[in-house]
């Protein structure tokens, strides 16, 4: 096979020198005009001897320039399918590559690159296993342990910040590129080392990548959170984030709700049976040290963000992300909860929440979220610690559609519940008048048409409509039956976000141009001012037409 040829030649030859001194010539002054690239820690490397270079691995362009911190050849393992081309394949050979089956334990790789170590040259190692861009580093395999067990040879932790920038399509732009070697490790050589001797010295070297990737500037990991809201999904997602290994402080609205909290460790008010792991600090609100934390949670519903962000929002400091679970808008003019927190705080990079979450349901069974940040890097890495709390997550750029497809889903599933006494064709139509209004209107905005069709638009209302524990759906039974708007509130015992959004949205659609009979009626349910009856009995109707009169000659 081809693949054995390359690793044989790596093994036995190297690189060829004719071929990597003139490339390297080439590249390294190109590489500090064009990309500015910086190189800091060489005093690190050894200049003789063998070496195992752990690197992070954001663009193809890695090995290249990671080759510029030593002063002699650099062999690295490269993806097989990069060498199908002979050509290609020969070029890569002859700078050091040698091909790894990236998706096995590819033991013809890894014993190469043993062999390398042993005859005295240089291994360059991408722990993560893939290119991991963008966000935060990824999980380290625990290859790099072994080999450093296998071989005794010194680990070298590299961090390089940049070159992901540097590639649009087939083109190379310029913007700076830096790489900081730390100190090199050392561990005893061992023969054969198990898996978990060979984790824990992985383990042990991923943080000093990561150390170096943090001194760069690169984006840090969410180590600490404060979640500030303590009702049902407030306190899911601080169950949520422990579970994923963060360390979480969940802010109350009072201090006797906090004491509460503490001494029994269940939120049986909003989230019953559900223990609160010993990592979750629960403190009254204005005692939360918001300038210690990496992430900082609004749970609160959408009403409330002016009070908690008059409260707060000078504490969050630009070092921190907020993630936005609010649904609905934000009175009195009916702004996005996303865009009313940036307008009003200095953090580093702000996301909103979407799809169909039932607080409790999700932490027993999961749940298949959205994270919505025009911060891609921000939005991966949200999505990535939900993942490690066993919950499915997208991410999206489009957080105008996915926070108005939350508050459309709201507002349809209290029409669909407000329309259920005439029957299913009025829950239908119903349900997809209001939602189809307000996306309507999002499209105007600049929201994406895949966003109300997927998991943040359709999948939340159908997963509203259909839970038992809806509040939204709850509040239209309640219409529906006569009960006041003003007294609903009181007759759950939580806030339901449609009955706040629905005068907004409708005040939204009217000033945006867009033709909404189907919610603007709702609004006036809501207000007060149109029988629930009424209006479920119009929405099946015939429009009304207007009478053309001729005048007589």
């Amino acid at each position: 096979m081809e693949s054995n040829r390359h690793l044989a030649r790596a093994r036995t030859k190297g690189v060829n020198p004719f071929v990597y001194w003139i490339v390297r010539a080439l590249f390294q002054p190109f590489f500090h005009i064009y990309f500015r690239m910086s190189r800091i820690g060489r005093e690190h490397i050894p200049v003789d001897g063998p070496v195992i270079f752990a690197a992070n691995h954001r663009s193809f362009l890695d090995p290249f320039v990671i080759a510029c911190m030593s002063r002699r050849p650099l062999h690295y393992v490269a993806k097989k399918e990069l060498f199908r081309h002979p050509l290609t394949a020969w070029f890569l050979n002859s700078l050091g590559a040698f091909p790894i089956d990236r998706g096995n334990a590819d033991r013809d790789a890894m014993s190469t690159a043993r062999e390398i170590l042993e005859r005295g040259d240089s291994v360059l190692i991408f722990p993560e296993g893939t290119r991991t861009r963008p966000g935060t580093l990824g999980a380290p395999k625990r290859g790099v342990g072994r080999l450093a067990l296998e071989t005794g040879a010194p680990v070298i932790p590299v961090a390089v910040i940049g070159t992901e920038n540097v590639r649009r399509g087939w083109r190379i732009r310029p913007h700076k590129v830096s790489i900081r070697a730390g100190a090199p490790l050392r561990f005893p050589k061992v023969a054969e080392p198990s898996g978990q001797l060979a984790g824990a010295v992985t383990e042990r070297i991923w943080p000093c990548v990561m150390l170096q990737w943090e001194w760069l500037g690169g984006l840090p990991p969410i180590r600490r959170a404060a979640v500030i809201g303590a009702g049902s999904w407030g306190t899911g997602l601080a169950v949520a984030l422990a579970r994923a290994g963060v360390e979480v402080e969940l802010g109350t609205r009072t201090a006797a709700q906090a004491q509460l909290l503490n001494a029994t460790r269940v939120n049986d008010r909003y989230l019953p049976g559900e223990l609160l792991p010993e990592t979750i600090s629960i403190v009254e609100a204005g005692d939360l040290e918001l300038g210690r934390h990496d992430l900082v949670v609004l749970a609160v519903p959408a009403r409330a963000l002016p009070e908690v962000i008059a409260a707060h929002g000078a504490a969050i400091t630009t070092r921190a992300g907020l993630l936005v679970a609010s649904k609905g808008l934000v009175p009195p003019y009916g702004a996005l909860p996303s865009v009313y927190v940036a307008e009003r705080s200095n953090v580093r990079a702000i996301a909103g929440l979407g799809g169909p979450a039932h607080a409790a349901d999700a932490l027993d069974h999961g749940a298949a979220l959205v994270v919505a940040s025009a911060d891609r890097g921000f939005g991966r890495q949200l999505a990535d610690l939900l993942s490690k709390a066993n919950l499915y997550a997208e991410t999206s750029t489009d957080t105008v559609g996915v926070e108005l497809a939350g508050a459309a889903k709201n507002a349809a599933a209290l029409a669909a519940a407000t329309a259920g006494p005439a029957g299913p064709n009025a829950v239908g139509a119903a349900a997809g008048r209001v939602f189809a209004e307000v996306d309507a209107y999002a499209r105007t905005q600049g929201a994406h048409a895949e966003t109300f069709a997927g998991l943040a638009g359709t999948g939340d209302l159908i997963a509203t409509v259909l839970a038992t524990g809806s509040r939204n759906r709850r509040a239209g039974e309640l219409l529906a039956a006569g009960t006041a708007p003003q007294d609903i509130e009181g007759a759950l015992g939580q806030a339901a976000e449609s009955l706040d959004a629905l005068p907004l949205l409708a005040l939204a659609l009217r000033e945006g141009g867009v033709d909404a009979p189907a919610v603007c009626g709702l609004a006036d349910v809501v207000e007060g001012r149109v029988d629930a009856g009424d209006w479920a009995s119009a929405i099946t109707a015939p429009p009304r037409r207007t009478k053309r009169f001729v005048r007589a000659a």
